[in-house]
């Protein structure tokens, strides 16, 4: 199905588009220029707000969409907590039963400078307790005058996405001498919801007592973000001591994969770090506190009356404190050893006021996680070695131990009998020893050999240890549907009990980078990254009787189910390939590029398919260049997504082709940026969102299963930017 497509919109294509940016599959370093923020600001009319967006357009990884802000990179099949995601050094963790606020949420697109992402082999030193891989995302490193003159710099950018109205503001300044700096950023963005590419639904009444929704609306995708961010500098000698403050108020972000939306969310993020370089070498410290108040409940579009309970009130506050250091030690022209300490301490208290007066939902408070604890202490080492203009290497080890904790829980009331009471399952948590304690190992041994100028190899194993979440292991109450519908992270519409007798998951990657370019690497390149990885003890969806718990029934088509450790198989691929043209022609330059990728993954006990994998799919973009003028235009394509897992009820996509167009044009002191995304306004279903639960009685059997959340229709994208 996809050469056909290939064929057919490649002869469509204009013969014009845009110089994208470079694109790496592995190890890929982006930086901005000193003059404005490239990464956020080429992206910032299609990002409207959302950081794992610009990730995502830019180095080829795939979107599971959740919220506006909130959507979750996706590496080789993997997403969530399966890839360590680090924003300016901090290991953010959501504090949230849905996973609403992941750790990208709390970073506006337009403050990204710099982003490395790392497949598959990932350097024990870029963080642990994760098996995909990592992702470091940071803001602009600080920029200190050369003379007696202040060093200034500001920009302001606003863009508006049609499809929902999206409109946002984003503004930065910075002022700097010789010894010290201040830099400030700050972005808002509200935005409606979205339209798919056609009806999808039947229009009507969203809920009973709300508004209407057309039939190719898509209910809960609204959303309002506003974040600050203050850093500021002291530089002396060899040594810099930065502090940095990031603030951030969510009032409202609908989930049309949840049944319940984001009613507030507000983070306070203080960070103090110190860098100072040698001759021998560098090292670095940072410490790092956040602080999370984060609500739920029913948004606009999803019933909020149930019986005399006035919605369902979902509270909860998470406390990340860090500090980590590490030393590169230069020992010799060919060997760099690093050692480095990586300590965490998270608690989490999750608790759900009484809402009504009946026994459903009171008198109590309902404590889903009460005083959580997940304690992490890591070591690690590694060795770089360049053996000859060749050959290089890399060895390293980090040894981790991840302890988890929590206490007692009650549930609404504690007299309601039956499959529908919480007595008799809080009971049973408590009465359990909940102390856990994981010792876990990383390694990655990686080789790179460069033969000549026109090729090189990079190769490796990496063995990878995730320790379970708090919510995998301590959510407890399988008696009640209710319940188990608010406890999920994955938006498939089913609910879900913790088990305390998870063991880390250990991913075993065999991965080969093959890169083919001339010798300039400025005409043509051809790079793909096959990969085979094996994971013991697979953190993985299962019925609740195969692991002694009776759950609660139900007929809607969804289920209630568990999690348990299996064993999984993922291969696949990453191909990126790009070809120049014609060159510094009267029209400028011209050249094309191709993105595809492929993920196979399988339970080997169950030999059921894995959860939301990407079938193949591909980007083709033809790119052109004229001075300060850039343009692109591109295809997406998708093939039919079949290999569902039958346990979540999944459901199958149909293949799809979307095109798009991007231009931009940069004067000294400003640019402007136009896009026009699904210009066919194609109706399309995301192979990734997940069930749509975006309108209706979300607590209720109405809500059926069989309709998944579709991809955004047609919209035209403006953004400009004013530099100084």
């Amino acid at each position: 199905m996809l050469s056909k497509m290939y064929l057919t919109v490649f002869m469509a294509l204009p013969a014009l588009c845009a110089q994208a940016e470079s694109i790496e599959v592995n190890n890929v370093e982006v930086k901005a220029p000193k003059k404005t923020n490239a990464v956020a600001q080429q992206n910032a009319a299609q990002a409207a707000g959302d950081s794992a967006y610009v990730i995502g357009d830019m180095l080829g990884l795939q979107l599971r969409r959740n919220g506006g802000v909130s959507s979750l990179p996706m590496m080789q099949g993997l997403a969530d907590d399966r890839i360590r995601i680090k924003v300016d050094g901090m290991d953010l963790i959501s504090s949230c039963a849905n996973h609403m606020n992941p750790a990208l949420s709390y970073i506006a697109p337009t403050n990204i400078a710099e982003v490395k992402v790392f497949k598959g082999l990932a350097p024990v030193s870029v963080g642990g307790d994760s098996i995909a891989g990592s992702i470091i995302v940071n803001s602009a490193t600080p920029e200190f005058a050369t003379d007696d003159q202040l060093l200034t710099h500001a920009s302001v950018n606003t863009f508006y996405r049609s499809n929902n109205d999206a409109f946002g503001v984003n503004a930065s300044a910075s002022v700097a001498n010789q010894q010290m700096y201040m830099r400030y950023t700050g972005a808002t963005v509200d935005a409606n919801n979205a339209h798919a590419g056609g009806a999808f639904k039947p229009a009507g009444l969203a809920a009973t007592g709300r508004g209407w929704l057309d039939a190719d609306e898509i209910g809960s995708s609204a959303y309002r973000s506003t974040n600050h961010a203050l850093a500021l500098g002291f530089y002396m000698d060899n040594h810099l001591f930065e502090f940095k403050l990031g603030l951030q108020d969510i009032d409202k972000q609908g989930f049309p994969n949840q049944r319940m939306d984001m009613t507030g969310n507000r983070s306070e993020q203080y960070q103090l770090k110190h860098e100072a370089k040698f001759d021998w070498g560098k090292w670095q410290s940072r410490v790092y506190h956040e602080h999370t108040q984060h609500s739920m409940n029913f948004g606009a579009d999803k019933q909020f009356w149930y019986g005399n309970a006035p919605g369902m009130p979902m509270d909860t506050r998470g406390n990340t404190t860090g500090f980590n250091t590490q030393v590169d030690w230069l020992l010799n022209l060919r060997d760099t050893v690093r050692f480095g300490l990586d300590l965490q301490r998270y608690s989490l208290e999750d608790y759900w006021p009484a809402s009504g007066s009946g026994m459903m939902m009171a008198p109590n408070t309902f404590q889903n996680i009460h005083n959580g604890r997940r304690d992490r202490n890591d070591l690690y080492a590694e060795w770089d070695a360049a053996w000859s203009s060749q050959w290089w290497t890399q060895a390293g080890v980090r040894l981790s131990e991840v302890s988890s904790d929590a206490d007692n829980v009650q549930g609404y009331n504690n007299s309601l009998a039956g499959m529908a009471g919480y007595g008799a399952a809080a009971a049973i948590f408590n009465a359990k020893d909940k102390s856990q304690t994981d010792h876990n190992v990383d390694s990655t041994w990686l080789a790179k050999f460069t033969p000549d100028a026109t090729q090189d190899y990079e190769f490796g194993y990496a063995l990878k240890m995730r320790s379970p979440n708090l919510y995998e292991r301590y959510t407890w109450a399988n008696t009640n549907s209710m319940v188990m519908n608010m406890n999920n992270w994955f938006g498939d519409g089913n609910g879900y009990v913790g088990n305390l007798n998870l063991d880390p998951e250990k991913s075993h990657t065999l991965q080969l980078t093959a890169d083919w370019h001339d010798a300039d690497r400025q005409d043509w390149q051809v790079k793909v990254t096959p990969f085979y990885r094996y994971i013991r003890d697979y953190i993985d969806a299962a019925t609740c009787v195969s692991v002694g718990v009776t759950c609660a029934a139900r007929t809607d088509g969804f289920s209630n189910l568990t999690l348990s450790n299996q064993n999984a198989r993922m291969y696949g691929f990453d191909l990126n390939a790009k070809k120049t043209l014609v060159v510094d022609s009267a029209w400028g330059s011209v050249g094309v590029q191709l993105n595809m990728n492929y993920v196979r993954g399988e339970n080997t006990e169950s030999h059921d398919d894995l959860y939301a994998i990407m079938p193949l799919n591909a980007k083709l973009a033809l790119l052109h260049a004229d001075g300060n003028w850039k343009s692109r235009v591109q295809t997406r394509m998708v093939e039919n997504k079949s290999r569902v897992q039958a346990i979540r009820n999944e459901n199958e996509t149909a293949g799809y082709v979307l095109l798009d167009m991007y231009t931009s044009y940069e004067w000294k002191k400003a640019r402007l940026d136009m896009g026009l995304e699904n210009i066919l306004d194609k109706l399309y279903f995301d192979p990734t969102g997940g069930a749509y639960l975006g309108q209706g009685a979300t607590m209720g059997a109405t809500v059926r299963q069989g309709l998944q959340v579709p991809g955004i229709g047609r919209s035209v994208n403006l953004a400009l930017t004013l530099f100084y």
